[in-house]
């Protein structure tokens, strides 16, 4: 271990594994190496830019062998975007480290019995599937190691695109991006082209100047397109001028608004959204059903697979008709109003309020009736006196942030003691940390991992409990 040190090069280092964050893994002189852009089975040469006790981290400079699971990338960007990190690999083997990433959680985490974990389920779409994507405007545009050493003139530092890891204020300029289809990729670089032709300054993060600062897109399976600017600066001509030219020029956009935000950061919540022209919202479809999305609204990114997320959800919790089901951490009611019909009745419980107003209205929109929501902390709304008001529960659904669940909210599922538990999650680490602190009083039943992002490391994974 003592050999490897950094700022060292280390010749002929096997990619022998993929981490849980994605990264690629060799193996030297016992000593794990972590880096980005390897494939399983390639043969490289690294150069260690950090060392630890137990690790290392650097940069492939060669690849003298490539895998046989490797494969051209399609992105100009690659390698320089904090997305799609996993593009070089065939997509069947991104999907069996998927699987392993979830077995590897449950049984090493957990230390829980996966005997009942199915393949995973595969994204029908491995590029374009994203409804929503947010781009930031920056006067300090990143340069490429190539656009360094070439030496060539640089017009303009001005720049629409992606946030380059770890610096917070260089912006990676994008042509084009394969997550979101068309007219994603026409609309940003015609706001850019417009911007720079009409002299409109882009945002400086450190000096808070700037007019432009950030665009979002949002589509969905009907068709409809929400566009949203974010200006730093409140300038009322340039804002129209900018706007009127994206209205005739997009005239698809279904929903055209922006907002004036001198803030710190770029969150919305807590901004007044002007409707520019269109409505304030746009329409999303499942089986039938319409979810109302605005600019603040959650709605999982990939609509597509959200479909098949929710509908395994569904047929897990095997419902009859006849069953009181809780939907913890629902949102704006997605997988409430999803699984209504199927259900006696249904209690979503979400702790930001504007969520729950969504989905009270993604309910009525749709004339459901047996659903009603609440707002608060889970531990502290499901107390004895809720279940005896709304009912003792049949089914339990979960659907936590990255972060899991709170061990309060664990003990209250399992002072509800409902016959089923079905927990949806997007970090099968927190998950298997969350299960093992039921399984006194639950058996697994069935395991089943959802590729919501192809060409990255992140992989959902259902899971039915059932009372012992």
């Amino acid at each position: 271990m003592s050999k490897i040190k950094k700022n060292i090069f280390v010749e002929n280092a096997e990619i022998v594994d993929i981490s849980s964050e994605g990264k690629s893994v060799a193996k030297v002189d016992g000593m794990v190496i972590f880096v980005d852009g390897g494939v399983p089975g390639d043969v490289t040469d690294i150069m260690i830019t950090r060392k630890k006790n137990s690790y290392a981290e650097g940069n492939i400079v060669t690849v003298k062998t490539p895998s046989k699971d490797r494969i051209a990338h399609q992105c100009e960007h690659f390698g320089h975007c904090g997305g799609c990190k996993w593009q070089n690999m065939n997509y069947e083997t991104q999907l069996m480290f998927k699987h392993k990433t979830v077995s590897d959680a449950l049984t090493r985490i957990g230390h829980l019995d996966i005997s009942t974990l199915k393949a995973i389920f595969p994204n029908k779409e491995i590029y374009y599937y994203r409804n929503k994507l947010e781009f930031s405007f920056s006067d300090k545009k990143w340069l490429t190691t190539e656009q360094v050493q070439s030496g060539e003139s640089i017009d303009s530092r001005n720049a629409l695109g992606f946030h380059i890891p770890k610096m917070f204020d260089k912006i990676l300029d994008i042509n084009n991006c394969y997550l979101q289809a068309e007219p994603s990729n026409s609309i940003r670089n015609e706001i850019r082209d417009f911007a720079l032709k009409n002299g409109l300054t882009f945002f400086n993060v450190r000096h808070k100047t700037g007019l432009l600062r950030t665009l979002l897109i949002r589509t969905s399976s009907t068709g409809e397109l929400m566009v949203l600017i974010q200006f730093f600066e409140n300038q009322p001509e340039n804002i129209e001028l900018i706007l009127s030219y994206l209205k005739s020029k997009f005239p698809q956009i279904t929903s055209l608004q922006y907002a004036i935000n001198p803030k710190g950061n770029d969150t919305l919540q807590d901004l007044e959204i002007v409707t520019f022209y269109g409505r304030d919202h746009i329409f999303e479809e499942m089986e039938g059903l319409k979810f109302k999305i605005s600019a603040k609204s959650f709605y999982q990114t990939n609509s597509l697979q959200a479909y098949e997320l929710y509908r395994i959800t569904r047929e897990l919790c095997d419902l009859t008709g006849n069953e009181i089901v809780y939907d913890l951490y629902t949102g704006t009611g997605t997988i409430a109003n999803f699984v209504a019909k199927k259900a006696k009745k249904v209690v979503g419980v979400e702790y930001v309020p504007d969520a729950v107003i969504d989905a009270k209205e993604n309910s009525k929109l749709n004339g459901i009736t047996n659903t009603t929501f609440f707002a608060g902390d889970m531990k502290d709304v499901l107390n004895h006196d809720f279940i005896a008001t709304h009912g003792q529960p049949d089914v339990i659904i979960t659907d936590p942030p990255r972060a899991g669940m709170h061990v309060d909210v664990v003990n209250v599922i399992l002072k509800a003691a409902p016959k089923k538990v079905v927990y949806v999650s997007c970090n099968p680490a927190t998950q298997a940390r969350d299960l093992a602190l039921m399984m006194e009083h639950y058996q697994i039943a069935e395991i089943q991992p959802v590729d919501m992002f192809p060409q990255t490391a992140h992989v959902e994974n259902v899971v039915l409990l059932v009372k012992k």
